[in-house]
């Protein structure tokens, strides 16, 4: 037996190895000891190898999901070894085979899966500066590929969220180091482009993948063949039910980098926690499918007006009727149809799954009738109702409330099969056969207190107490000795404990086989399940945002192609949900309002103020209503927002550094058509420092990027730049100080703030009282230093002079041009000595200048 499985370890040497031996499932050797440790379970010992005790832990195999979802969460992942042989017919261990690999992105089973977050695994090429991404979702099988930049990945994996990444071996990117999540380095041929087309092609019985969008060179191909190979690998051949494969473009959202999704708390608080966020306040979805549904949309708010519109009009529609009530009742009796979908596909679905299936199946045309008029609400209509086969089938095979495993029976339908019913009667007239013949004995022995019974150690018998031995027919023949009787068996006895033991061992393997051939007979109706699961989750989301639209006093945004956002009385969703009295405030943005200078004090609502911009344009641009009581929004591309900061520490970059690479990124990214938040530019390093960086990093956005710019600051220097450029608008949030008392409006007003108040926040916050009268004193001091010499406002009172524009060195633009790949050594050599004499007649031109 350790030859066996040692033979298996050897196959799977970076995974831990559930090994199956009667009810449980054991760990040896060095897995034992991780696994004790992992999940605090016994360490044993058991049998020797080389002179030293062989150790040993395990788990039960049917409380095995609850271990397993522990590991994985653990990031470690799990071969798990089955009993494929017949113990009856084995000399020897009986034959076990890995039938599945556990890993983190390949996830399928209820138990282990979070029914709210969609399960991805991800493969990443990265090939000349380009970034090729391809993930799937076993549970639900949606695949898809992108290509973007390399320095898009943190954004990527933000926006994605993978259980767990695979990359070639030779990839070289720093970031992957860092992550939390699993990262599974695979051979590099895996990811061979053209290999991947052949297996793709093949797959989905296609000539070639142009159908699907894929063109030539894209640097995602290798990747989704990667992602299929290792899927097949661990699922023991078996693969998904894919829908296709979809290839996505980032010009169809709306871009948000990765520190703009955290800053604004969308799926997961900035501490990482569940809520409160904007998913948390907007999921009211009566199904995983819709949850699912609804944290995509949240992360791909659409660029395109029409379809925005579509949704919008939508929930405006089910408001309008009233009908979000009915549907979200009937969608209270929904099961998971697109994850049940998914086991079927890997043969994975157990009696439950399919009788979840089959009810579900039996609400849908009840959702059907209740949704309002209209051409997008019938197309949903017709995906809702599949074909009636489907549920028949599922009516006839399965009974209304099967057995929780295969392996227990009663599963399969009284009537759905001939044999199956008669091996089922045999049993179930066992106990008249057992209890005529004890009356029958009784009176043929005289024995009043014999009895005829079962069970699972003994079998059939019959039992006779020790006073009435002496009775006993000779026919009857002694089977078992207990403390006060006897228990024999007889020839009748015995011929009907064969039949009716055999036909209980023949009703489970038929059963099993049922099943099975029940599995395959399904596989076909899978396109219109997903269709099914896709139109459900959809009617679940729009309901969802029509109730929360309702319920929030939410208004349906205008769009128009100019430039242009403008906001009546809005609110932050999610504040507004933890606190009484929220105080709305209004935005606006034109030609000639781009950049907004937020002054005023800590506390006073500036952070809330940004952040509330932009979840409504996001909400907007999602199709939801939005939390205003107008909102008119022109054409956008992206968000950005550098609000908060701490230490990378892992990478290695301080709090002041992390705060420049995002403000870099806003720079250089940023366009015309874009929501920039800024809070606090500057405020990591000295005083002088951060002012002249937060007033150049001010111009650049208005001259140079000219988004839409809400900047939040306490340089009040800042505020001069109104004058010099016009499209620079000073607002404020005002606060009222009375005494040793302070108060915050939270109403936005037109203007500079006249003061900070960081003294006064600084007691509300506890510091002792002699330091707030020292710091007063020491503040009145300053004030009237900066006055006297002239500092206060006259900073950047003079323009600078114009630098020249830099001249490219021509080594730079030799390098530009060289396609590395394809130089031999020979003329890499000569380039090399060709930008040498580059930089010494550049060196010698200096020294003569000199």
């Amino acid at each position: 037996m350790m030859q066996q499985y040692l033979a298996m370890k050897a196959e799977h040497p970076d995974k831990l190895l559930f090994y199956r031996m009667g009810d449980f499932y054991e760990l040896f050797f060095d897995d034992a000891v991780k696994a004790a440790k992992l999940l605090d379970i016994t360490l044993t010992t058991r049998g020797q190898s080389a002179g030293q005790p062989i150790k040993m832990a395990g788990v039960p195999h049917h409380a095995c999901e609850g271990y397993l979802a522990k590991l994985v969460k653990l990031g470690e992942s799990v071969a798990i070894a089955e009993q494929v042989g017949d113990p009856a017919l084995a000399k020897g261990p009986v034959e076990r085979k890995v039938v599945k690999v556990v890993t983190p992105g390949t996830l399928t089973d209820a138990a282990l899966l979070d029914d709210k977050r969609e399960n991805r695994l991800l493969a990443l090429v990265a090939h000349k500066g380009r970034l090729g991404l391809a993930w799937l979702s076993l549970a639900s099988g949606d695949f898809a590929l992108m290509d973007s930049d390399v320095d898009k990945l943190p954004s990527e994996l933000e926006r994605l969220r993978p259980a767990e990444v695979l990359v070639a071996d030779d990839t070289a990117l720093a970031l992957l180091d860092q992550l939390t999540i699993p990262v599974r380095r695979l051979a590099t041929w895996q990811f061979d482009t053209q290999a991947a087309a052949r297996n793709l092609a093949r797959h989905f019985a296609v000539h070639d993948l142009a159908g699907f969008g894929v063109t030539d060179g894209m640097v995602a191909l290798g990747g989704a063949g990667a992602l299929l190979e290792y899927v097949k690998t661990t699922q023991g051949g078996a693969l998904p039910a894919l829908a296709g494969l979809r290839v996505e473009h980032a010009s169809q959202y709306i871009e948000l980098d990765a520190a703009t999704r955290r800053n604004l708390e969308l799926t997961e608080t900035i501490r990482g926690e569940a809520a409160p966020t904007l998913f948390s306040l907007l999921d009211q979805c009566a199904t995983g499918m819709g949850s699912r549904l609804l944290q995509h949309w949240l992360h791909h708010p659409l660029r395109e007006h029409r379809l925005i519109l579509e949704r919008q009009s939508a929930i405006s529609a089910l408001i309008d009727a009233g009908s979000y009530v009915d549907l979200h009742r009937t969608l209270d009796e929904v099961a998971d149809i697109e994850r049940i979908a998914g086991r079927i596909a890997l043969k994975s679905a157990r009696p439950r799954d399919l009788a979840s299936l089959r009810d579900s199946l039996g609400r849908l045309p009840l959702l059907a009738t209740q949704l309002p008029e209209g051409d997008f609400f019938q197309g949903l209509a017709a995906a809702l109702v599949p074909d009636a086969q489907i549920r028949s089938l599922l009516a006839a095979a399965i009974l209304p409330e099967p057995s929780v495993v295969l392996r227990e029976g009663g599963v399969i339908a009284d009537g759905y099969h001939v044999e199956l019913d008669e091996l089922r009667a045999i049993q179930t007239h066992g106990g008249e056969f057992l209890a005529q013949m004890e009356q029958r004995e009784r009176e043929r022995t005289g024995i009043a207190t014999l009895r005829v019974e079962y069970n699972r150690v003994a079998g059939y018998f019959i039992e006779v107490t020790n006073s009435f031995v002496g009775q006993v027919p000779p026919e009857y023949r002694r089977r078992q000795t207990m403390k006060n009787a006897e228990r024999y068996i007889t020839p009748e006895l015995k011929q009907f404990e064969d039949k009716a033991l055999s036909a209980q061992e023949r009703a489970l393997a038929l059963e099993k086989q049922l099943y099975e051939q029940l599995l395959d007979q399904l596989l076909p109706f899978l396109p219109a399940l997903r269709l099914a699961a896709q139109a459900t989750a959809t009617v679940d989301v729009l309901a969802c945002l029509a109730e929360r639209a309702v319920i929030g006093r939410y208004v349906a945004p205008q769009f128009v192609d100019d430039t242009v956002i403008d906001i009546d009385a809005g609110r932050h969703p999610v504040v507004e949900a933890q606190i009484d009295d929220f105080i709305p405030n209004g935005l606006c943005f034109n030609l000639h309002r781009k950049l907004l200078l937020i002054t005023g004090p800590n506390m006073g609502g500036k952070s809330t103020y940004m952040r509330q911009a932009a979840l409504i344009v996001l909400l907007a641009h999602v199709g939801s209503l939005v939390p205003a009581t107008r909102a008119v929004i022109g054409r956008l591309d992206r968000i950005f927002t550098r609000i908060g900061a701490s230490d990378d520490l892992a990478g290695g970059r301080s709090t002041f550094m992390v705060e420049m690479t995002e403000t870099a990124n806003i720079l250089n990214n940023a366009t015309e058509h874009s929501l920039v938040l800024m809070d606090e530019v500057g405020r990591g390093t000295s005083t002088f420092d951060g002012l002249a960086l937060a007033w150049a990093i001010a111009r650049q956005l208005i001259e140079k990027n000219r988004a839409y710019t809400l900047f939040a600051t306490h340089y009040f220097e800042l505020t001069r730049l109104a004058q010099d450029y016009p499209p620079v608008v000073n607002v404020h949030l005002d606060a009222v100080e009375h005494k040793d008392k302070i108060v915050f409006l939270h109403a936005v007003q037109e203007g500079p703030a006249s003061q900070s108040y960081g003294v006064a926040v600084a007691q509300l916050a506890g510091v002792p009282r002699d330091v707030i009268r020292q710091a007063k004193r020491k503040l009145v001091e300053l004030e009237q230093s900066s006055i006297s010499n002239g500092l206060q406002g006259d900073l950047f009172a003079a323009p600078l002079p114009a630098e020249p524009e830099p001249v490219e060195h021509p080594a730079v633009a030799l390098l530009e041009t060289l396609d590395v790949d394809a130089l031999t050594p020979r003329q890499a050599l000569e380039k090399l000595y060709e930008l040498r004499s580059m930089t010494q007649v550049n060196r010698l031109s200096l020294a003569g200048k000199d």
